[in-house]
């Protein structure tokens, strides 16, 4: 049987094994096997270093590492910090992942232990252990970020010299040398093997990786499963792709009429397997929309607008975003492409079209489970599929067939609240307000997935030092049900953002996109942070000013579900200021009442998410009541302002209250600047989540065409016929408001077309004219000719 087409990868491989085994540690230590313990006569949790309550040999077994992530293919070195071998030793060095995959390590001639990462079958965050003693015990522990291949640098790569022509390989036109390159740096060893490995899955079998062959022996069909755990050492694997060159001599002979069967299989298999389309997310109907929903949708990196828009497998796309959640029983995910214009572009128009995949790009837990495999199962479901069928064979309609893109219909946008300044706050239903208390409250509560938002407010500090009477939000930290905590605060140092998960400081030198329990996260500039809940909520979290400003976006099942500062959501603003005990304050509220009201939302001691990791914070946030009763605000009607500031004010500000009010809180116009920049973002961000109303695909009629791809409200859809036919219907057809085409698709029936019948009908005309000229012409002739004959 000939061997199907695998996506391929190339794995560069450092022949020799690192130095031998070094010395052990102590067997008895406080935070042996205790990391992240908070009892005892010391710490062992994250917080221990700023509290100064960290055991002694804390270092020594709750391990920092150095570098702390690498793709999940395997082969990454990596160093444990602060930890060094002191004695010889003849023991061997293990790393354990997940508590079943291990790797041997190895002890450099400085005495610092080294591990090297495997081959895993998912990302994010990995959880290790360290042995030093043969694998008797593993009391030390850390964690690894295994990364999705297309998310690592090039430097962590073997890069395939024009890649397209290795795709091509063993096509008509396509053949020579091939290229590869990597940096020495990654590889620093003298001697390297390269092998040619292929990914293999089914969807009853796990996903696994087959052994093709190497440099050192020619490169056969015999496949081989070596076991990638025994393979410890350094390597660099290249990207995903598309091999041609190892196939029969039929693909050779042949690629066409090989490419066709293959796709045909491939329909079979597709009407096998269950409809994936279903459960999907409707895809925003415009570009805005798409990149405005941040907590469903997030950039494709193989088409965005950001990077030049090269868009490889979307011709006339400039941008396309995946949706961020693979879908709940089959692991699929959801793509949707824009035009320039911003229009939606469908696979039923062009070949250029959105499609949604099988096998979602990022994968999806439980990973291993078909077709959850990041990377992998996306190129074995739905990118090789593509090559078939569009690539290799002219026949992309079956692809297309069975990947249409969604048009957007139901598409609803999800709903905008946002918190920024002094702070004031705009809910889901479009109340605006002010609270500068001093303490810890609850942004949001939604006990539909145990959605839980809190942010920590505290005063700004005037140009003198003083505080102000004013207070901005300084952190604000997210849970869902049993996900991560992630916080996301102002640091004291540089005013820029610090991350937490789980009350632990991350580091973004390395990746600035993390796979996380229940939520995905990714930083921006070091100055904005995305959130994408499990849920499709979202939030995004920003330095403006001195403060910080956070946006949260929630779908529309959230409806009637939410409480807290950001309001009721369920599109009654009359409700939003509701107490918890059900009471609900009318909307003339004084400044006062309202003050009341962002107290009677503080968050409670054992509720909280926040993190306590400085004597400052245990003693005015842990230890003092949640809500500061000594603190006096500033309210609208105290707020005055010399006569030069207040013509700035006017001049900076315009109509923005919030802008005017930060003004004379602080007396610095720069604050005002940062609070009117996060309100028109906001509002700017509103506009953007407008829903529009769509009618869907209209189709062309057959023998016939269309002009216009545009299915929104107001959009006119042009039909015309192949010559031989005519129309029978309207010519045009326009969607309109109530989501509905004002005509149908016309036919075009067998016949004389207008064109033809005109063309006719002047053809015919032409005809008796030159008729009538040669008769009169001839008549002329004859009269002559009998003048002439008289004469003598």
């Amino acid at each position: 049987m000939k061997p199907a087409l695998l996506p391929w990868a190339l794995l560069l491989l450092a022949t020799a094994l690192g130095p031998g085994p070094g010395p052990t540690a102590d067997a008895q230590e406080s935070c042996s096997m205790r990391c992240g313990a908070l009892d005892g006569p010391c710490s062992c949790h994250p917080t221990c270093s700023g509290l100064g309550t960290c055991c002694l040999d804390f270092r020594d077994f709750c391990l920092e590492i150095l570098p702390y992530s690498g793709s999940m293919m395997g082969g990454k070195d990596f160093v444990v910090r602060h930890f060094k071998m002191s004695s010889p030793t003849d023991a061997s060095v293990i790393c354990r992942f997940k508590d079943s995959i291990q790797t041997l390590g190895h002890v450099d001639s400085s005495g610092q232990v080294h591990c090297v990462s495997p081959l895993l079958y998912e990302s994010g965050r990995i959880p290790f252990t360290v042995s030093l003693d043969n694998g008797h015990s593993f009391p030390r522990a850390g964690t690894w970020l295994a990364v999705h291949p297309n998310k690592v640098s090039m430097m962590e790569k073997s890069e395939l010299v024009n890649e397209t022509r290795w795709q091509y390989y063993g096509t008509a036109n396509t053949s020579g040398n091939l290229s590869l390159t990597w940096h020495v740096k990654s590889l620093p060893t003298q001697t390297i093997t390269i092998e040619l490995w292929g990914y293999e899955e089914t969807a009853t079998r796990d996903g696994e990786w087959v052994h093709f062959g190497s440099s050192t022996a020619k490169i056969t069909q015999g496949r081989s499963k070596k076991a990638w755990m025994c393979r410890d050492v350094q390597a660099l694997w290249t990207n995903d792709h598309a091999l041609a060159w190892h196939l029969s001599d039929d693909f050779r002979e042949d690629p066409v009429a090989w490419a066709r069967t293959q796709c045909q299989a491939w329909e079979e298999l597709e009407d096998q397997l269950p409809n994936f389309l279903e459960e999907l997310p409707d895809c925003p109907c415009t570009l805005t929309q798409a990149r405005a929903d941040s907590g469903r949708f997030f950039t494709d990196y193989g088409c965005d607008m950001e990077q030049g828009s090269v868009c490889t497998y979307h011709p006339g796309a400039v941008h396309c975003v995946r949706s961020v959640q693979a879908s709940l029983r089959y692991g699929s995910g959801q793509q949707c492409c824009y035009t320039a214009d911003g229009t939606q572009l469908l696979t039923a128009d062009s070949s250029g079209g959105s499609t949604p995949d099988r096998g979602h790009d990022w994968g999806a837990p439980p990973f291993r489970t078909p077709p959850r495999v990041p990377s992998m199962s996306h190129w074995l479901y739905d990118v090789l599929s593509f090559y078939y069928c569009c690539l290799w064979a002219p026949d992309c309609p079956r692809y297309m067939q069975r990947r249409p893109s969604n048009d957007c219909r139901n598409y609803r946008p999800p709903r905008l609240a946002s918190a920024f300044g002094d702070p004031h706050f705009v809910t889901f239903d479009g109340t605006n307000f002010t609270f500068n208390g001093r303490g810890e409250y609850v942004l949001l509560e939604a006990a539909l997935t145990d959605l839980r938002v809190q942010a920590r407010a505290q005063p700004g500090t005037m140009s003198n030092g003083t505080e102000t009477r004013g207070t901005g939000l300084t952190a604000v930290a997210v849970q869902e049900g049993n996900s991560d905590v992630v916080e996301v605060r102002l640091a004291n140092r540089t005013g820029g953002l610090e991350v937490l998960l789980n009350q632990e400081v991350l580091s973004f030198t390395e990746q600035s996109w993390m796979d996380l329990k229940g939520m995905f996260l990714s930083v921006a500039a070091g100055d904005r942070v995305s959130i994408m809940l499990a849920s499709g909520a979202g939030l995004e979290v920003s330095v403006q000013g001195p403060f910080l400003s956070v946006s949260v976006l929630l779908p529309e099942k959230f409806l009637t579900h939410t409480h807290g500062l950001l309001g009721t959501l369920n599109n009654d603003p009359t409700d939003d200021f509701t107490l918890h005990s059900g009471r609900v304050l009318p909307p003339g509220t004084s400044p006062q009442e309202l003050f009341l009201f962002g107290a009677n939302w503080t968050v409670h001691n054992a509720s909280s998410l926040l993190t306590y990791d400085s004597w400052f914070l245990v003693h005015n946030f842990l230890y003092q009541p949640k809500h500061d009763p000594t603190f006096e605000p500033l309210f609208p009607s105290e707020t005055t302002l010399n006569p030069s500031l207040a013509q700035e004010a006017a001049k900076l500000c315009g109509d923005d209250h919030f802008c005017n009010f930060d003004v004379a809180a602080t007396g610095s116009l720069s604050t005002g600047t940062a609070t009117r920049v996060a309100h028109q973002l906001h509002q700017r961000r509103m506009q953007s989540l407008q829903p529009v109303v769509s009618c869907g695909w209209l189709a062309p009629p057959p023998n016939g065409q269309k002009e216009g791809n545009r299915y929104l409200a107001g959009s006119t859809i042009y039909f015309h016929c192949d010559n031989g036919y005519s129309l029978a219907g309207a010519e045009t057809s326009t969607c309109q408001a109530d989501g509905t085409w004002s005509s149908p698709t016309p036919k075009c029936q067998p016949g004389r077309s207008y064109a033809v019948l005109l063309g006719i009908i002047f053809g015919g005309l032409a005809v008796v004219a030159a008729v009538a000229l040669v008769y009169v012409l001839l008549r002329r002739r004859k009269g002559n000719t009998h003048v002439w004959g008289a004469q003598p």
